[in-house]
């Protein structure tokens, strides 16, 4: 009954719980179901007292802890403060509106203004102060007669004959020897106080519905009261049950689902169906593991990648609460959870690891950057980065992406940059934006943003291994290795007090699946605000990319091993789904073979028309906008040939000339050799060159495929549906900043780079050219043989470092004004 679903979607997989069901240790009941509260021995597990005074149910309990006070809500329209030293009755509040406010169903204390919120049934939200100055202010209105000083005047019991027309008051004397229960406490022979919340404390209207439960987010606050900063739609119920957690808001509806929304981005992170149909009333936190507890009597404990690990049934009952405490035994912890079977119960449980080993990581890392010591942190935050199993192409390792990014921020806030995390579209994985902000001196600083990928697209080894002047370790050269080295360039320059630019970092996670929503994003966040609101950047909304003179990137490989390259080109690309379907089910070839026209038959006649007999691609006008070699060209592929021992011919095939891949053909059933697939699916690709269109390329592979397909006059169905695609990208090697950047690799290394293209396609740099109006640099750090998504993925040690030099002494290069003012 457990599934984690992105957004809105169900998953047919259901997690298998990986944790047996905890410990019950002990249940409290007690024969008295009248009994409002019951105050349990934590040592023994025995009753202590009961806290009688409500006349209703009571909906809700807070401590402050500080305070050594107990807050009771209930449906008498009263808030209730005891003292849990001696278990007396402190205080009475009574809400605006008195009975008119309806139930009052949730509470929260704020610590630092000491205040107590109020969540109430006619769908108002209320506050009350209990600091030393208010009350105070309230006892010195008691002693005056402006506040009632004992009990609220009752509407019935304290009132006069209609024909009087005198209001009600406590002078009343209605009772005679007996008095209301309702009063009973409060006329003892020792009255707790009793105050009102005024109107200025009342946000009338604070929901739509009644306010079930309120949590207090650690943001900056103000001690007049709240303000409505965001709100989150949650189309499917009522909100039932909130918890809190850095900066992740946990929301139970009604309809069993649980929906993760992240504070500071203030989107959607992940939608949960714990049960289908069945309320959850209830969720606790323990470090990064959650329980939510249902309307059933079932009990989940969810992990922080959101796969439920234990299920379990708790009560008969409805599981109206929770909570997590310490035990009575050093670090230990228990579940203690209440239902309306009448009993309240106590799990032990294993209580998981903190979650945050990796700002533990920050602070080590990070607290001595000076000298060769930044090559430690450099390893030291690789290994850290790569254990992260940020898998973009698999949702079951969605949130891994999102810690990833999460990590990353902050490893760049450390390094001393100012970080934020950006939202690109619903469940997708959020940008991080960082800028390490140069000195400024008499001319404008040039800003050059450095675009990175971290992303993977399978899971490999998440350890980092060195062997041999190598790290070993999936992700290393390809992206976060070369990330994390430009940082630690630019972290060293600014210790140095020698970075003369600003340098933007804008890394995503989703390039290795398409880069949705990048684009969007960036042209959202792209306008310059001169400074960043605070040194975080909490608020993506704040969080600006600003001008930007130049793009550098480090996303792919040498040619060989050695000497050096730099890289000026990347092909584009078209991805297609071609399905072919007889919209008949699958059926036995024994049966139907020869009787009917099969997809699969189809599908090779067709793809077959993608390609003629000299392996050229047989679109029509598909090679005219091609740009032919130039004598230039054809020199470079000469030197390269000598180099690398390939012929010229087979380099320019690789990155200069476009391509088609058929990739694979799906079936639909079994696929064993005596079924007739009744759909048969091909996965195509086409990588386009300058000076093709991307548009225009597109469209003439469906129109091709169509006019193909309709000249068979099958009666089989086709489909052509262009997934995703990315432009070319060429650069200007004459650009000031190109040079600047070959000379930088001379200089670090003592020899002439390669100039060499890839085949590949990187969808984000053409796109980022097009938006802030200048020309991309492309500094591959990895070697030919570093493996790239593959096992065995390697970086050599010297190319990081080396590389980090490069980087330095190019942004040197770059905060001298002449080189800019050349290229503009």
């Amino acid at each position: 009954m457990c599934q984690n679903v992105p957004a809105e979607q169900p998953l047919s997989v259901k997690p298998v719980p990986s944790l047996p069901s905890p410990l019950l240790v002990h249940s409290l009941g007690d024969e008295n179901r009248s009994v409002l509260s019951l105050v349990w021995s934590k040592e023994t597990c025995t009753l202590k007292t009961s806290l009688r005074g409500h006349t209703g149910s009571i909906l809700a309990l807070e401590l402050a802890e500080e305070k050594r006070w107990l807050f009771s809500a209930s449906g008498d329209s009263t808030v209730r403060i005891w003292s849990t030293a001696n278990f007396e009755q402190i205080y009475i509040l009574y809400p605006y509106l008195e009975t008119g406010a309806g139930d009052l169903f949730s509470l929260a204390w704020n610590s630092s203004f000491q205040i107590i919120y109020i969540g109430c049934q006619n769908t108002s939200l209320q506050w009350f102060g209990f600091s030393e100055d208010q009350i105070g202010q309230q006892i010195r209105e008691t002693s005056s007669g402006v506040s009632t000083p004992t009990r609220k005047v009752h509407k019935f019991f304290d009132s006069y004959p209609q024909y009087t027309h005198k209001p009600a008051d406590r002078f009343a004397n209605n009772f005679g020897s007996l008095s209301p229960p309702s009063l009973e406490r409060d006329m003892s022979a020792n009255p707790a106080l009793a105050f009102d919340i005024p109107a200025s404390n009342v946000i009338d209207s604070a929901h739509y519905g009644y306010v079930y439960c309120i949590a207090i987010v650690l943001v900056d606050c103000v001690s007049s009261g709240p303000k409505l900063l965001h709100t989150f739609e949650c189309s499917h119920g009522a909100v039932l049950s909130l918890a809190v957690r850095s900066d992740t808001v946990l929301l139970d509806v009604r309809t069993a689902m649980s929906r993760f929304s992240t504070w500071k981005r203030r989107t959607l992170v992940r939608t949960i169906i714990v049960q289908e149909n069945v309320d959850i009333l209830s969720l606790s936190m323990i470090h990064s593991d959650l329980f939510t507890c249902s309307a059933n009597g079932q009990v989940q404990r969810w992990s922080p990648s959101f796969n439920c690990t234990s299920s379990w049934k708790a009560h008969d009952g409805i599981v109206l609460s929770s909570v997590i405490t310490q035990s009575t035994e050093a670090n230990s912890f228990v579940l203690v959870t209440g239902a309306n079977d009448g009993f309240v119960k106590i799990w032990d449980m294993a209580v998981p690891l903190e979650a945050n080993d990796s700002e533990m990581f920050i602070e080590h890392a990070f607290a001595h950057l000076n000298g060769d010591d930044d090559h430690d942190t450099l390893t030291y935050a690789l290994s850290t980065f790569v254990s992260i199993p940020s898998v973009s192409s698999d949702p079951l390792h969605r949130e891994d992406c999102r810690q990833a990014a999460i990590w990353l921020k902050k490893c760049l806030h450390q390094l001393g940059a100012e970080s934020a995390l950006l939202p690109t579209c619903e469940m997708g994985n959020p940008l991080v934006l960082a800028t390490f902000q140069g000195t400024q001196g008499e001319q404008p600083k040039p800003r050059i943003l450095f675009y990175g990928a971290e992303g993977r697209l399978e899971l490999g080894s998440l350890t980092v291994l060195g062997r041999n002047g190598y790290l070993y370790g999936r992700g290393v050269t390809d992206n976060k290795g070369p990330i994390l080295a430009i940082a630690c360039a630019a972290a060293e320059l600014l210790r140095r007090r020698a970075l003369g630019v600003d340098l933007v970092f804008l890394i995503e996670g989703e390039e290795e699946v398409g880069s949705t929503g990048f684009v969007d994003t960036v042209r959202k966040h792209k306008v310059f605000f001169h400074s960043f609101s605070c040194c975080t950047a909490a608020y993506s909304h704040q969080a600006q990319i600003g001008r930007i003179d130049a793009i550098l990137l480090s996303n792919s490989t040498w040619i060989t091993e050695y000497p050096p390259c730099i890289t000026y080109g990347l092909r584009g690309v078209v991805h297609a789904t071609v399905a072919i379907s007889s919209g008949a089910p699958d059926q036995h070839s024994g049966v139907e073979g020869g009787a009917v026209v099969e997809p699969m038959l189809d599908m090779i006649r067709l793809l077959a028309t993608l390609t003629d007999n000299q392996k050229r691609v047989a679109i029509p006008r598909f090679y005219e906008s091609v740009r032919q070699q130039t004598e230039d060209e054809k020199q470079l592929y000469a030197l390269l040939s000598q180099v690398t021992g390939s012929p010229g011919s087979v380099l320019s095939s690789r990155w200069r000339e476009p391509s088609l891949t058929v990739h694979n053909l799906v079936v639909s059933g079994p696929g064993n050799s005596t079924v007739i697939p009744g759909t048969v699916t091909a996965q195509v690709s086409l990588r386009i060159v300058p000076d093709q269109d991307l548009e225009s390329v597109s469209r003439s592979l469906v129109s091709h495929l169509q006019a193909s397909f309709n000249s068979s006059q099958s009666p089989n169905a086709l489909s052509v549906t262009i997934e995703r695609t990315a432009d070319w990208w060429l650069g200007d090697l004459d650009d000031p900043l190109f040079i600047a950047l070959e000379s930088a690799i001379h200089e670090e290394w003592g020899v002439q780079p390669l100039r060499i293209r890839e085949g590949g396609s990187i969808p984000s740099i053409p796109n980022l050219e097009k938006e802030f109006g200048c020309r991309a640099l492309h500094l591959p750090l990895g070697q030919s043989m570093d493996r790239a998504h593959l096992p065995n993925e390697r970086i050599s040690l010297a190319n990081l470092r080396r590389g980090k030099s490069v980087v330095e002494r190019f942004l040197a290069k770059v905060a001298n004004a002449d080189v800019l003012r050349v290229r503009r």
